[in-house]
């Protein structure tokens, strides 16, 4: 899938809900498919955690196919013969969006002086992004997980920049089991000894903390069912136990695997600074505590989509919110899809998730 791969320096200061402001910030993005004359056809996909802007291009680092190819081109679900589509890497993340790597005005890492974010920041850029480009609403935001959290706030924050709000496998807050995953991981990264306090830019980077936190987060992107059918209790190239630590099971040896691999392409640093900013994320607390009045001025039509399988961000969520928005006034379908994989399941092949991305986009 051929992509446009862009950057801008947007053209004022950000406001950050913590105070103070990033005097300049770099926005990298990707975009698929020609925009309308009307600039009526753009729709905004906001990406994950450990996502980027890289929905259906290749992967510069890991060669690896875009996290959401399936979905975007001729004829999918995004389709690019009717949609421009865009999605940019959020600010604090390391894909070239400003975060902690990025350079400050004295040419060192800005590391742990780059100040902490929220949801509603990253958003608070992505809308920058589309004043430059002229576009003054979208057709849809999309997102799933992290970015089903920006599709919110867009929604609650600028109701009048979506026609449309799909938000997969998400939630409008964090829970205290999700806070306490987050840090976990964040422990691990900071008791590195590499980790140096975030200064570790030029040297060894704390990939040994890094690695263990995405071990831990990776294991509530699945469910239970999926990890036993597709490991069991299996050995990992071996007949016997060892009787040792070395990786014995088979589900130990891809733990292994997935957070050795996860610290070729991401920064520790922007991994603390992005859980932190889902930790804080709490749409009711943003609107007098009521998640009503979070959407009570939406215009757009809303659909929300859960998984069977994801604990993570369980259904029960998605129903809290729904009913939220009903009680808003708001126009929203609603969906549980039945799938094996957990919270990744939007991310997998889901056919049904594919028709109500389709349908709803129409």
């Amino acid at each position: 899938m051929s992509a446009a791969h862009r950057s801008i320096t947007l053209p004022s200061p950000l406001p950050l809900d913590g105070g103070g402001s990033l005097a300049s910030v770099e926005i990298a993005y990707e975009t698929y498919g020609e925009l309308a004359s009307d600039r009526a056809n753009a729709i905004l996909v906001c990406h994950a955690l450990t996502g980027d802007q890289h929905l259906a291009s290749a992967h510069p680092v890991t060669g690896k196919p875009g996290w959401w190819a399936r979905m975007v081109g001729p004829g999918k679900p995004l389709d690019t013969d009717r949609f421009h589509v865009i999605c940019a890497n959020v600010i604090g993340s390391c894909m070239g969006s400003t975060g902690p790597a990025s350079f400050g005005a004295d040419g060192a890492p800005l590391a742990m002086r780059f100040p902490v974010i929220t949801i509603r920041d990253m958003v608070r850029a992505h809308v920058a992004l589309l004043d430059v480009l002229g576009i003054a609403r979208l057709h849809a935001v999309v997102g799933g997980s992290m970015g089903g959290m920006q599709a919110l706030s867009l929604a609650a924050n600028w109701p009048a920049r979506a026609a449309r709000v799909l938000a997969i496998a998400t939630t409008a807050r964090h829970s205290a089991q999700n806070i306490a995953f987050h840090e976990v991981g964040r422990q691990a990264i900071m008791a590195d000894p590499n980790w140096a306090g975030g200064d570790y830019y030029g040297g060894p980077a704390p990939d040994a903390g890094l690695a263990v936190a995405r071990m831990a987060a990776h294991i509530t992107y699945l469910s239970e069912d999926g990890l036993t059918d597709k490991f069991g209790r299996n050995l990992q190239d071996r007949d016997s136990k060892s009787f040792g630590f070395d990786a014995d099971f088979q589900v130990e040896s891809y733990l292994r695997h997935q957070g050795s691999g996860f610290t070729k392409r991401f920064d520790a640093n922007s991994y603390l600074y992005i859980t932190r900013a889902m930790d804080y994320f709490d749409l009711a607390e943003e609107h007098g505590g009521k998640l009503a009045e979070a959407f009570a001025g939406a215009s757009a039509r809303f659909c929300v989509v859960s998984f069977d399988s994801d604990w993570l961000y369980p259904t029960a969520e998605s129903r809290h919110l729904v009913h939220a928005l009903n009680a808003a006034g708001a126009p929203v379908s609603f969906v549980e899809l039945s799938a094996p994989h957990g919270h990744d399941s939007f991310l997998l092949e889901a056919p049904a998730l594919d028709r109500v991305v389709k349908g709803f986009l129409a």
